[in-house]
Order: C-alpha cells, then sequence, then structure tokens
C-alpha cells in the first residue's frame, strides 16, 4: 500500500515483465500514434514494468484486415516493431507477427526478424490455432527455443467477421502435437468464458497463461493456480493496462508464497523466453540483492 501512495513504482521493486504488450506506428490510421506509444512507456515506468514484450499487427487494418494481414503489412508491422525495440533499449522486446495463411512468408519472418533480435512469434486470429497450417510454425518455435503468443477467445461459442479465433481447447490441440514447443495463451481475462479454458489446458504442460485482458473477476487468479499452477502462469496487461495492475495487486492477497508471485512477475517469462532475453533483469536483480536495507 505505501509503494501506491508514494513515487515508488505502484507495481513494487521487483522486476516485472509484460509479456502481452502493444504499440502503434505512423502508418496504423492514428495521428496520436506517438502519444500513445509514450503514454504506454510512461504508465509501464509508474507500474514497474521492467520490459514490455510488444507486437504490431501490420496496420492494424488500414490496408489489409488485422487479422489477414497482407505479407506487406505484416513486414512492416514487424520492422516497426523492432524498431521501436531498437529505439527502446533494454524495456521492449519484440515478437514477430506471422499470418499462417502465407507459410512460406511466415516462416522468413520468423527467420528474419529472429535474427534482427525478437524473441518470440506472436499468432493472432488469422486461422484457428489446431489448423494444420500452423504446424510448421510451431516446429520452428521449437527448434528455435521461442514460444509462441496465440490469441485466444475464452469458449468461442461463434464467429466473428473478419477472424478465426482460436479457443482453449483448440490452443491445447495444437500444443499436445508439439510438445517441445512453448504456448502462451492469451488474456485469460479477455473476454468469454474462462472456466471453460482451465480445464481444456490443465494437463498440457507446454500451455502457459497471461494475465492479461480487461477482465478482473473474482476467484479467476485463485482458479487459474488451481488449474495449472503458478510456473504456467505470466504477467501481462494487452490493451489495458489498469486491469493488469488490478491483477498484479490481487497476486498479493490470494496466499501464493513469495517465490511463486516472483515466477508470475518474471521468471516464468525468463524461462520459457531464450536465454538473454532480458539482460536488464539479472542486472536489476543483482543491484537490489546488494543494496543495504532500509529501516521502514
Amino acid at each position: 500500500m505505501i509503494a501506491r501512495l508514494t513515487n515508488e513504482p505502484l507495481g513494487g521493486r521487483e522486476p516485472l515483465i509484460e509479456v502481452h504488450a502493444h504499440f502503434l506506428h505512423a502508418r496504423c490510421g492514428r495521428k496520436d500514434w506517438r502519444e500513445r506509444n509514450a503514454s504506454r512507456l510512461r504508465a509501464g515506468e509508474r507500474m514497474g514494468i521492467t520490459v514490455h514484450i510488444a507486437s504490431i499487427l501490420g496496420t492494424w487494418g488500414r490496408t489489409s484486415p488485422v487479422y489477414f494481414p497482407s505479407p506487406d503489412d505484416v513486414s512492416l508491422g514487424n520492422d516497426e516493431m523492432l524498431a521501436l525495440q531498437e529505439q527502446e533499449g533494454d524495456r521492449v522486446r519484440s515478437y514477430v507477427t506471422v499470418n499462417p495463411n502465407d507459410g512460406e512468408h511466415a516462416l522468413a519472418e520468423i527467420e528474419r526478424c529472429l535474427a534482427r533480435g525478437a524473441v518470440g512469434i506472436k499468432l493472432a486470429a488469422s486461422r484457428r490455432a489446431d489448423d494444420p497450417l500452423l504446424d510448421p510454425i510451431a516446429t520452428e518455435a521449437a527448434h528455435r527455443r521461442v514460444p509462441i503468443l496465440q490469441h485466444v477467445w475464452q469458449h468461442r461459442r461463434r464467429d466473428w467477421p473478419g477472424q478465426e479465433a482460436s479457443d482453449g481447447v483448440e490452443l491445447a490441440r495444437l500444443a499436445a502435437r508439439h510438445p517441445d514447443a512453448s504456448f502462451i495463451l492469451a488474456h485469460i481475462g479477455g473476454g468469454g468464458d474462462w472456466q471453460h479454458t482451465l480445464p481444456a489446458i490443465a494437463g498440457v504442460p507446454n500451455v502457459y497463461v497471461d494475465l492479461s485482458g480487461s477482465g478482473v473477476d473474482r476467484g479467476m487468479l485463485d482458479r487459474t493456480v488451481a488449474a495449472v499452477g503458478a510456473s504456467r502462469m505470466l504477467w501481462g496487461s494487452d490493451l489495458t493496462m489498469e486491469t493488469g495492475l488490478a491483477k498484479l495487486w490481487a497476486l498479493d492477497v490470494i496466499g501464493l508464497p513469495a517465490e511463486d508471485i516472483s515466477a508470475i512477475r518474471w521468471g516464468n517469462a525468463a524461462r520459457i523466453f531464450p536465454a538473454g532475453s532480458f539482460p536488464g533483469i539479472a542486472t536489476r536483480v543483482a543491484a537490489e540483492r546488494q543494496a543495504p536495507v532500509r529501516a521502514s
């Protein structure tokens, strides 16, 4: 509580990795894109986010559909994301976004962008998660030891125009076919029935749950811990950083031991993303361990 009333980070001083962030760019159709990017980074500083791992979905629908982006838009979005990573240094890391409907281009983008410093793969709603078109991408992710963040609608009951949304059952099928790859199920609080998702993925150990999304339902975190354990939970916020902060605070009051909270905040991400992805984390942890204890 003291941190919330002072200049201390709202989320505490311990490292915090945001596994589900988004940024904008000049060709996304918004004149205020610079301001929005800057406001996200400012909010992250106030919250205590050490690293934002983020993606840009092409032109966000301006010149091709958001979830069915053209190859040119896919590459443009990835280039803009990598440029932001280079600009911001250790506090921003990139996913390479791909459209599996163009498999050859997707694999080429993975190779190109990982070589430039991307640390993971982003799959949105271009194809159902259990579609065979995703198999070459999952195989490549396992080979390169990078995780896949899969956009998920919690218990999809119908289809929406302009997307092929996946749910946890379908992601579980893909993960079962690729046990050596790590999959991040996006925004457990992002709409739909998360209570349907949890049993679907409980027995699939290579599926991790990101806590992002606007939902902050009572009991959601407790039941996620019960279903998959703290070792398979990753903190994130997606578009609504305030609800991400609310869930971060909630982690402090649901009875988790300190080591489990640390795992969710940053330890699990450091384990499933490539070694060396977060150089600032190791430096910060070492510095804080050496810092003198101040009297309260």
